[in-house]
């Protein structure tokens, strides 16, 4: 039999992050290790359902794509990474280093993404000049086998992460709608889509079959799921009690008073400013009119 869905972004990141509240190794990390989630907006669902919920949810994000434009969040209104060591909240440490220091084969770091490609492949932007989040925290997690998880919504569905991340780097753009990224590919998390999220919920199989939308629907994925009635109904009954999830509601970085990024140094003579958005420091009615009022 066969059930067709319509997912919303807010009702995909639902989804994805229930699906990931469930897998295995998270559930075991939960009390008996350690669970580090990154900002981002799909990671504020993936928090509420493993955390039991997420502080500051419109401001838990960092990089994200608004007023038309890639911007980040002001800086000073950014909660810090939600850390759970042993079933207890603990405020993470001062640089990734420390914050990871105990991560062995059985912790959880959670990130997402910004493309995922059809061979289970994710990209994550970063405008930060040294890697930021999966920058600091990518080499650590590979070399001790440390579970990197990575819930993504099909709305960020590209043809190759492998050609996204070549044709990206900050220095490599000479006109950017924003801030300028580079992207650093992630071969080895296990990516949680809405067609993961199926198999790990119901173990049903899942197809994208098409996406679009209008008026509060933009983005939104259809997809087929196909099973047993009795799992198809359990599928249904869930979706629909998610059916209507609020969106996030983040401010973007005034432009205004945008601080560059600082890149530190041993010699403080060595550290420099990179300006990396060509719309930092103009006021309002300097902005396109496309970011005006949006």
């Amino acid at each position: 039999m066969r059930a067709l869905f319509v997912f919303t972004p807010p009702e995909s990141r639902r989804f994805i992050a229930k699906a990931v509240a469930r897998l295995p190794e998270v559930q075991a990390a939960r009390e008996g290790d350690e669970i580090v989630i990154g900002h981002g907006g799909t990671n504020v669902y993936v928090a509420e359902e493993v955390f039991g919920e997420c502080p500051d949810r419109d401001k838990f994000l960092s990089g994200l794509i608004i007023h038309r434009t890639l911007c980040v969040t002001q800086a000073e209104e950014k909660p810090p990474l939600l850390v759970l060591r042993r079933g207890v909240r603990v405020p993470p440490g001062p640089t990734m280093d420390e914050t990871l220091r105990n991560f062995g084969r059985n912790s959880v770091f959670i990130k997402g993404a910004n493309a995922v490609d059809p061979d289970g492949n994710v990209g994550v932007f970063v405008a930060n000049p040294a890697g930021g989040t999966i920058g600091w925290s990518f080499g650590i997690l590979s070399a001790r086998g440390s579970h990197l998880i990575v819930p993504v919504g099909l709305e960020k569905l590209v043809p190759s992460v492998r050609d996204a991340a070549r044709s990206c780097g900050q220095d490599t753009f000479y006109y950017c709608q924003g801030i300028k990224i580079g992207m650093i590919p992630v071969m080895n998390a296990r990516v949680v889509t809405e067609l993961d999220a199926f198999r790990i919920l119901f173990d049903l199989e899942a197809v994208h079959v098409g996406g679009g939308g209008s008026s509060d629907s933009e983005g939104a994925v259809v997809v087929v799921a196909s099973g047993d009635r009795e799992r198809l109904d359990r599928a249904i009954a869930l979706i629909e009690s998610i059916k209507g999830e609020i969106a996030l509601r983040p401010a973007k970085s005034l432009c205004t008073n945008c601080l560059p990024t600082i890149l530190p140094a041993n010699d403080e003579a060595a550290r420099r400013e990179v300006d990396s958005c060509m719309y930092r420091g103009k006021a309002e009615d300097e902005l396109p009119p496309f970011m005006r009022g949006a």
